[in-house]
């Protein structure tokens, strides 16, 4: 259950009473030299921690919409069994909640319409067919998840559907719907003909967050997916566009020489159909140090006077930031989870570096299980 936010308040005032006091503890005496500045070791605060550490898998991914050639689910296959043998109890994806897009909504001068329609649902269908606006749909789907039975009915199953489309959620309504039997894909219990289109159409979306993450939880009997990306930090404010796109393409063809190879072979794997051997490779460390190399070391040696590569870089490690976190807050009220987080391949140095600093998680390594 969730805590309300009076008791959520309450626990935050006596924690940072509890600091007041342990700060003043530790407050040097009378005639004790004050401590001089130096850097705090949190490597290992948790050393002694009680109780198991939450597992995290990064798995980079290659965007299957952006691949020549359509991905059928059967070449996923592979890659997919070996994801279900680690048992993630909680999966995230690439992709920005409805609460992260009610924000964008709701703030057109810094998001414009063409953000919202690339990064987010259009929710009205759902918000016709169950009376719920975005915020109302997202308490309605934790409201049900709350309650929600051990051997949940195919009715229980199409009501949160129905909620998870009208909160902007979409893959997790295919995990419902994927979990339902064939004649129970149907219309009812918040799902008019029109979500039920929807469904069958996401069915067939060539995306990682459809075709591996919601395929995924569906076959673990998980009740969703959680999208944790974020791009506030990156919605960088350029008064030329068009000179912050030239001078970042002219650092990429800085480093495209040196990333040659690497990109040669992953576009063989990808015509060949292999997925799991290019997962393997693209995962691989000594190719996320080309990538990076070729990508932001290129433009931090970007020289225009605007430091156009400099604030591309910040955005970027922003966005990194702020995902990194919304998966820390998946796990917040569950130690010890194991979680999946399918990102594109390209954020996941920093993913696991970033991770890597969190109290009480250990970064899994991705050779291993896809090995």
């Amino acid at each position: 259950m969730r805590n309300n936010g009076l008791l959520r308040l309450t626990c935050l005032a006596a924690l940072a009473a509890a600091f007041a006091l342990s700060g003043e503890a530790r407050a040097a005496g009378p005639g004790e030299p004050a401590a001089g500045p130096r850097q705090v070791d949190l490597a290992g605060l948790d050393r002694d921690m009680a109780g198991q550490r939450a597992r995290v898998l990064v798995l980079g991914s290659v965007h299957l919409a952006e691949l020549s050639a359509d991905v059928p689910p059967a070449s996923l296959e592979p890659l997919i069994e070996r994801l279900a043998a680690f048992r993630p109890d909680v999966i995230t994806i690439e992709a920005i909640s409805g609460e992260g897009c009610d924000l964008m909504a709701r703030h057109p001068a810094a998001y414009g319409p063409e953000a919202l329609a690339r990064f987010c649902s259009d929710t009205s269908a759902a918000r016709a067919a169950t009376g719920l606006d975005v915020p109302a749909a997202i308490a309605r789907v934790e409201e049900l998840l709350d309650h929600w039975p051990i051997r949940p009915g195919a009715a229980q199953r199409r009501a949160l559907a129905a909620a998870q489309l009208a909160a902007g959620d979409e893959e997790s309504a295919l995990v419902q719907w994927l979990q339902l039997e064939a004649e129970d894909q149907r219309t009812g219990d918040g799902l008019d003909e029109a979500l039920v289109a929807r469904l069958r159409a996401l069915e067939a979306i060539p995306n990682e967050g459809v075709r591996i993450a919601a395929r995924l939880a569906a076959r673990l009997g998980l009740q969703r997916v959680h999208p944790i990306d974020d791009h506030t930090g990156d919605n960088l404010d350029v008064d030329d566009v068009a000179a912050f796109a030239r001078a970042i393409q002219a650092a990429w063809d800085t480093g495209a020489e040196a990333a040659g190879p690497m990109r040669a072979e992953r576009a063989a794997l990808e015509g060949a159909g292999d997925m799991l051997a290019l997962y393997r490779y693209i995962n691989r460390p000594d190719v996320l140090q080309a990538t990076v190399e070729s990508d932001f070391a290129a433009a931090l040696r970007d020289a225009s006077p605007q430091g156009f590569g400099q604030r591309y870089v910040a955005g970027w490690e922003t966005r990194n930031l702020r995902m990194v976190a919304n998966i820390h807050a998946t796990i917040r009220d569950r130690p010890g989870a194991r979680v999946l987080s399918i990102v594109g391949a390209t954020h996941k140095p920093w993913f696991d570096s970033l991770l890597g600093q969190m109290q009480g998680v250990e970064v899994v390594d991705v050779a291993q299980v896809l090995d």
